[in-house]
């Protein structure tokens, strides 16, 4: 199983930033480093905020 790689060291920070605000925002405490320690369901739920604020992030700038 292949994973992706983000090669630009500023994209992965904000990737970073971004996946921390999401799990904050739905309530999973994400640490730095390894979470294997969550739930599919944790983890299903900060992917899922990430997805939902993209969305959002899309529709608001073809506005």
């Amino acid at each position: 199983m292949s994973k992706s790689k983000i090669s630009v060291p500023e994209a992965k920070a904000a990737m970073e930033q971004f996946k921390m605000e999401a799990a904050n925002e739905v309530g999973v405490n994400l640490k730095q480093g390894y979470n294997g320690d969550l739930t599919a369901k944790q983890a299903g739920s900060v992917g899922g905020q990430m997805v939902k604020k993209m969305i959002e992030d899309y529709e608001n700038k073809i506005k």
